[in-house]
């Protein structure tokens, strides 16, 4: 459904299909009690998760590990005035099962940055919310 804001709320599975074509995403999450947003790549897991690869001993490892924090990707056009933002929201938790961490070693992603004692923490896709901003012509 099109609100009259132009915004167009997306459901699921919409958004895991938007959100799985996506390169960068933030994480956001506490740190130090204040609000942080982190920009890293990631992977979408078979079950709507979403995987990131960082190093055992980072400061995002100590800070989300066990905790329940947000992620956020999106893709918009300004000259078209149009694009898509999808939030998931759910625990995060390093990969400790060895079997697990030996298949995201396959299939997850691959920091883009040179990594110490990698580690994946998978964020579980507990609430997704998207939206999709359509055209809405010229405007002021």
């Amino acid at each position: 459904m099109i609100h009259s804001d132009g915004f167009r709320a997306l459901d699921r599975q919409e958004c895991l299909r938007l959100l799985g074509k996506a390169p960068v995403g933030r994480v956001v999450y506490t740190r130090q009690a204040l609000p942080a947003v982190l920009p890293v790549n990631f992977s979408l897991d078979a079950d709507g998760s979403v995987v990131l690869c960082t190093s055992a001993g980072s400061d995002l490892v100590r800070a989300v590990d066990g905790v329940v924090v947000a992620f956020e990707a999106d893709d918009f056009h300004a000259g078209r005035r149009s694009g898509w933002s999808v939030v998931v929201t759910g625990r995060a938790a390093v990969v400790t099962d060895l079997v697990e961490h030996e298949r995201l070693l396959r299939t997850g992603p691959r920091s883009w940055m040179p990594l110490r004692d990698g580690v994946f923490v998978r964020i579980e896709s507990e609430m997704v919310t998207g939206r999709e901003l359509t055209d809405v012509g010229a405007g002021p």
